[in-house]
């Protein structure tokens, strides 16, 4: 569900397109108002879990325009939920050479998850680089902290810092970008720059085991005994089976 979540996210975008009608007997139907319907229906059929009727809504607004590269995006999205990695590769090639209404960036940051998760990381970076630097795109800053993701993996630490550091000053509210950037921080001995970025992530979501190993590694630095009491007790009763509490009981031996 979470994958499902984050795809939809990814893709909830706004539809803006000239009007072309056709008139029948009188009756005028508007191809295109029709082709967002689909694309909007099926991305609400997502956020429900019904692939099945999602995948008739965009099939649907293929059928209308097989130009449009939003409802083909859909149906890729689709194979990806399925696991049918092979046709959800084909299907989000496609996607980007069709036209779209929108900016080209939610497909590129889509594909580029899908890329990610089939560690294909290398092919995913030009996708984010693009997506990343279209001012006009409303999750640039999640196409930034994906951008680091990659960048870890493919080996380039500098470059994962330096756009995880760009995400945040584009949105102070990216909490995975600010958790990633306060490791790097911690790591490279930054602490003050570690905390304030670990503060960041924990004022926009849920404590996790990470983020709480974390705090109590940076209070320990800092001597703030209470602090580091504070985040081992949250740990322990939110993650007792963590391997970060693991850790954390191994660090007082």
């Amino acid at each position: 569900m979470k994958l499902q979540r984050i795809l939809v996210l990814a893709f909830a975008v706004l539809l803006s397109a000239c009007v072309s009608t056709i008139e029948n007997d009188g009756i005028k139907f508007d191809k295109t108002k029709a082709v967002e319907s689909n694309i909007k229906l099926g991305m609400n059929y997502l956020q429900k879990g019904e692939r099945d009727r999602a995948l008739r809504a965009f099939t649907e607004a293929q059928e209308l325009d097989p130009k449009s590269a939003e409802a083909m995006q859909g149906i890729a999205m689709i194979h990806q939920l399925n696991g049918e990695t092979e046709q959800a590769d084909k299907k989000f090639k496609k996607a980007l050479r069709l036209r779209a209404d929108f900016s080209m960036a939610s497909i590129e940051l889509s594909y580029a998850r899908f890329l990610a998760e089939n560690e294909r990381c290398k092919e995913a970076l030009p996708l984010l680089e693009r997506a990343g630097a279209d001012i006009n795109y409303p999750s640039r800053s999640n196409a930034l902290y994906m951008l680091g993701i990659c960048s870890l993996q493919t080996g380039d630490r500098k470059r994962a810092k330096g756009s995880f550091e760009h995400a945040l000053n584009i949105s102070s509210r990216n909490a995975p970008a600010a958790i990633e950037l306060a490791e790097l921080n911690f790591e490279d001995r930054e602490y003050p720059e570690a905390k304030k970025n670990l503060d960041l992530n924990m004022a926009n979501s849920s404590a996790s085991a990470r983020s709480l190993w974390l705090g109590i590694r940076i209070e320990r630095i800092f001597d703030n005994k209470d602090k580091e009491a504070s985040y081992a007790l949250a740990l322990k009763n939110l993650h007792p089976y963590s391997r970060e509490y693991l850790d954390y009981k191994n660090s007082l031996k």
